[in-house]
């Protein structure tokens, strides 16, 4: 029997596989002896397979081996379905707790114009009040490779301008062509 699965279901079933690993639960459990663990908490002991499952039976809860690393493993006596949601909650709380910073990128020549400069210092100033990273690379081209200088001198002047919102992780660098260096924000108090 062949069942359509649409694209964002299978991706979605592809990325839980890949993430999680599978739980054994009630008799995909193999081991002859477990820990058995009550549903609050309360170490049971060491009981062979066939008595945990007939006291999860008789809780009417699921047997779930928490632990197959141990020895022996590890077994819980819970609601299998109460505690795949419990678990899939956790990992959503945790994931809007997150902050995720992301690194802009700067473009300059030695030979800015100030209007230029102070257009995108103000934008510097918003991408590092907002707590992204910026990270500034002034390009050489042609002959402004053999005057360096200018670009570090225009290095030092953004890192001047920029103390109030930002601070280079490390001082600014030739590499290759370009001068490059990354400017963290400042941590609020």
């Amino acid at each position: 029997m062949l069942q359509y699965i649409s694209q964002k279901e299978n991706k979605r079933r592809f990325c839980i596989s890949t993430k999680e690993e599978k739980l054994r639960i009630n008799e995909e459990i193999t081991a002859e002896e477990v820990r058995l663990v009550s549903e609050s908490g309360e170490q049971l002991g060491i009981v062979p397979l066939k008595e945990a499952l007939a006291k999860a039976e008789e809780a009417g809860v699921d047997l779930v081996e928490i632990a197959p690393q141990a020895t022996p493993p590890v077994c819980k006596l819970i609601n299998y379905g109460k505690f795949l949601y419990q678990k899939e909650k956790k990992a959503k709380e945790a994931q809007k707790h997150q902050k995720v910073i992301e690194v802009k990128e700067m473009k300059f020549k030695p030979k800015i114009a100030d209007h230029d400069f102070s257009y995108r210092a103000k934008q510097m100033q918003e991408f590092l009040s907002a707590g992204d990273k910026v990270k500034v690379t002034i390009r050489f081209r042609g002959r402004e490779l053999v005057h360096t200088e200018i670009g570090f001198e225009l290095a030092n002047k953004i890192v001047e301008v920029m103390k109030d919102w930002g601070t280079p992780d490390k001082p600014p660098k030739l590499e290759g062509k370009n001068i490059v260096f990354v400017l963290n924000p400042k941590t609020k108090k």
